[in-house]
């Protein structure tokens, strides 16, 4: 079984296999960047309640976080998989890099 598609039964277990999956720097800025407006999307729907808001936080979280996905590290995003596991570590790493807590690679 492959690190791919192995089952990972705890968050603890997954994390590692998820920063191998965004090991490319640009794709961590890429997810940096789409989680970055994502909330400030959030934001806006908090505070004005538009609903436009709502699907723009979502469609920019998924899009730069796809585009670091196919066109730079050309793997299958973990969130397909591991929906939870990977939502939950998205933030954990966002918040990593925030606070200059990430191993720089490659």
């Amino acid at each position: 079984m492959t690190e791919s598609n192995k089952l990972y039964k705890s968050l603890k277990e997954f994390f590692p296999f998820y920063l191998s999956e965004h090991s490319h720097p640009i794709n961590r800025a890429l997810h940096f960047v789409g989680t970055s407006l994502a909330i400030g999307f959030m934001l806006g729907f908090i505070s004005s309640g538009s609903w436009i808001s709502l699907v723009a936080a979502l469609v920019s979280g998924y899009f730069f976080a796809w585009i670091g996905h196919f066109l730079i590290e050309r793997n299958r995003p973990a969130t397909f998989t591991y929906p939870f596991y990977s939502f939950i570590s998205d933030w954990r790493m966002y918040g990593m890099m925030l606070f200059g807590r990430i191993k720089k690679q490659k």
